[in-house]
């Protein structure tokens, strides 16, 4: 779902409410022990903000004022240091508990979030080339057993979608609209230059109210607290998706990102400390459509770019470590002279987590996974086994 920031009224004929103050939750159980999370940062989170490439001799020079934050940032190792707002992340790094893919992307290259998210969840190769998603595959790919799904939302998110039964919860009174809806307004104003701008500057203001930043990071906390009482019990739930939004930073980035990470990492330590003993068993992986781009722009904030971060948590990784092919980010080396060039295939990253954590051959997991794919093989050894 694309998620944006105030409630607005198109026409009088939708409206969108507070309802996605909350990020938003999907669930699904599987018969076995392990637990499998997927928290989705949509609007391309910033990846040079979040796992600095402080090594890098263009680092400094290329970010500016948003390099600021890495002065005195915690080492990772000799090249990337991580964003100090992630107190958590560095400690469950610490004690081999986070991993870290750079310069990571899906196969998809054209900068719309729409078009981009679309591809993340589905595991296509181009937009609305798959029509369920990927972690809906993912529950054929389990051990055997009570396959069932719910999404705390109006709108099943279009990674859950697909052939298993996906139950969905509305907390609002006020309905929400589905990604599909959404998509086919933008399109029946394409041509009207007035009703057009008016709704795409709807779309990305919506984008920013469903964010991590809200209440100090609180309400992300609490989020995670409850994502892990749903996990938690013998016969609850054994995959989750949760939703975060706000990672659209085009300006004032550096107070912005700061907070959007402080609330994701409140987030991931709820979730650990939610489930108890059951972390050992748990991966978290998070992830986002498409990155930024490298130089700071007018406003202080980035825009829509092209290699990221990737991030993997929980007890079952085997962290410690930064997975990366370092491009570099001198300005021969940028993609389209902009962006941080990707060198690892995300679908490849989470192909790899999916078949290590759940003991699946990782060429069958890529199959299922990214059907449409190049046979790409899965990052390997990113998980205990």
């Amino acid at each position: 779902m694309i998620v944006d920031r105030r409630s607005l009224l198109v026409t009088g004929a939708l409206g969108l409410a507070g309802a996605g103050l909350c990020p938003r939750m999907a669930f699904a159980k599987a018969a076995t022990e392990r637990r499998f999370v997927f928290i989705i940062q949509r609007g391309a989170a910033d990846g040079l903000g979040t796992v600095a490439p402080v090594g890098d001799p263009a680092f400094a020079g290329a970010r500016g004022d948003l390099a600021a934050d890495f002065a005195s940032a915690p080492k990772l190792d000799a090249m990337f240091a991580l964003h100090p707002a992630m107190v958590n992340g560095l400690a469950m790094f610490k004690s081999g508990e986070a991993l870290f893919a750079h310069a990571v992307a899906s196969p998809y290259r054209d900068r719309s979030h729409f078009d981009g998210q679309n591809v993340l969840e589905t595991g296509g190769t181009g937009a609305y080339q798959v029509k369920d998603g990927w972690m809906n595959r993912m529950m054929g790919l389990v051990p055997a057993g009570d396959a069932k799904a719910i999404a705390i939302a109006a709108a099943i998110p279009m990674a859950l979608r697909g052939p298993h039964d996906v139950a969905s919860y509305a907390p609002s009174a006020l309905p929400d609209a589905s990604d599909d809806l959404l998509q086919r307004v933008t399109m029946l104003y394409q041509g009207d230059q007035q009703l057009h701008g008016l709704w795409s500057e709807a779309l990305q203001t919506r984008g920013l109210t469903s964010d991590l930043a809200q209440d100090n990071g609180r309400n992300a906390a609490a989020t995670g607290a409850l994502a892990a009482k749903l996990l938690a019990p013998a016969d609850g739930a054994r995959i989750a998706m949760i939703e975060t939004g706000g990672w659209d930073t085009h300006a004032g980035q550096r107070g912005r990102l700061a907070a959007q990470l402080k609330g994701l990492d409140a987030m991931v330590g709820a979730l650990k400390t939610g489930l108890g003993p059951l972390w050992s068993d748990t991966v978290v992986l998070v992830a986002t459509e498409f990155g930024r781009t490298v130089a700071v722009n007018g406003t202080g904030g980035t825009d829509h770019g092209t290699g990221s971060s990737a991030m993997l948590f929980g007890g079952a990784v085997k962290g410690g470590r930064v997975v990366a092919d370092w491009p570099g980010l001198a300005q021969a080396a940028l993609y389209e002279g902009r962006d941080l060039k990707p060198t690892t295939n995300l679908d490849a990253f989470i192909g790899g987590a999916v078949a290590g954590h759940f003991g699946v051959e990782p060429a069958r997991a890529m199959a299922a996974l990214f059907p449409t794919g190049a046979k790409t093989a899965a990052v390997e050894g990113l998980v205990r086994v």
